[in-house]
């Protein structure tokens, strides 16, 4: 896996923007609130090589000397170098817009050496204050962190529109503590397609959702179990599967817990500040506990039985296969047990568990971003 990048603008984004739109003298300079501590943070405690990239129209010429320019720029340089932010790279095109340069943002004429096995720029960001900047997030394959005087908590995954032109970002605010709470978190926003001569699966998943999801299967009672999930995990969840039913249940069961184990497994990554373990609830006659670890080690200990040979449109016996198969694929230790006398509420009850029990045990600590292991590996 490559190295990923923070690509900075500079005016409006760890400086505040002037009218005039020229940084030429040390009065007309006012760093960005919380910029050194946070900036300081991400340098710090997060692996991003930071890059430096600004567009300084018309620099060197008579409306813009050179002389005006450089003692205050590298004294912000050297401010932030005395913080302990250091930047890999200071990149800075002085052409004007009309002029329509490659190296210009949203132009990538000055990133070339990024386009290459050694960057990650899926996993990279441009922080900027325009939708240049998030044209340029665009144009790298990376993702768009938008800097917004005029919005305070700050707006995940949004699309915004200014002169006819659109642009996804990962992030809107005006604060530096929540950027850095969000790179630090990072999206665990993961995708995986899972292709067979049984079955054709897509599923995506980000653990740090609101409860939406969009479950197709091919089988009712299955899309209810697994839309449990999201609601109560408070995860996003969408779920697209194309299975063999004309055989039977089994492959598309089978092969959906397969699938949505390994996006587990992939989503949570290095796992570092997750809780790791988690539920017991009740539903009318019926009482489900269920108890998982995010260990890396896959096991399932079944307590669980059904009298009925299905529940809805799916076989009872393929809810043991199910739990199975997610375990194989998460590497995740489950424990399941329940009583009671409605199959309907028994299996429900065991699904609302098996959510809550994954959202304890995925969410984080900020403040406490290290391994739950004494082993030193999950």
């Amino acid at each position: 896996m490559g190295q990923k990048v923070l690509f900075i603008d500079r005016d409006g984004t760890i400086i505040k923007e002037t009218v005039d739109e020229q940084i030429d003298a040390f009065d007309k300079m006012v760093f960005y609130p919380k910029v050194f501590t946070y900036l300081g943070k991400i340098a710090k405690e997060l692996d991003y090589t930071l890059v430096m990239i600004t567009n300084q129209d018309g620099l060197g010429t008579d409306a813009f000397p050179e002389d005006t320019f450089w003692p205050v720029h590298n004294f912000i340089i050297k401010a932030f170098e005395h913080e302990g932010v250091v930047f890999d790279e200071v990149l800075i095109d002085k052409t004007f817009p009309h002029e329509q340069a490659d190296t210009r943002k949203p132009g990538t004429g000055l990133l070339k050496k990024y386009f290459t096995d050694d960057f990650d720029l899926k996993n990279s960001f441009v922080l900027g204050d325009r939708l240049t900047d998030m044209e340029l997030a665009k144009n790298l394959g990376a993702k768009g962190i938008f800097i917004d005087d005029n919005t305070q908590l700050g707006t995940d995954e949004i699309t915004i529109s200014q002169n006819d032109l659109s642009v996804h970002i990962a992030l809107q605010t005006n604060d530096w503590e929540r950027i850095y709470e969000f790179l630090k978190l990072s999206s665990r926003t993961v995708s995986v397609h899972r292709k067979t001569k049984e079955t054709d699966i897509a599923i995506t998943v980000n653990l740090d959702g609101t409860g939406k999801s969009d479950i197709h299967t091919g089988l009712a009672f299955f899309d209810h179990m697994l839309d449990q999930l999201a609601r109560h995990g408070q995860m996003n969840l969408t779920i697209k599967v194309d299975g063999d039913l004309e055989v039977d249940e089994h492959h598309t069961i089978e092969d959906t817990a397969i699938a949505l184990g390994e996006v587990f497994h992939e989503a949570l990554g290095n796992k570092l500040g997750i809780e790791r373990y988690g539920f017991c609830l009740p539903m009318d006659d019926c009482l489900a506990q269920v108890a998982l670890d995010f260990g890396g080690r896959n096991w399932l200990v079944w307590k669980a039985d059904f009298k009925r040979e299905k529940v809805g449109d799916m076989p009872t016996e393929m809810f043991y296969h199910f739990f199975k198969s997610f375990s194989d694929g998460a590497k995740a230790n489950l424990n399941i047990k329940a009583e009671g006398t409605n199959e309907h509420h028994k299996i429900e009850a065991i699904f609302k568990a098996f959510a809550k029990a994954i959202k304890m045990a995925v969410k984080r600590d900020v403040e406490k971003m290290v391994l739950p292991s004494t082993k030193g590996v999950l």
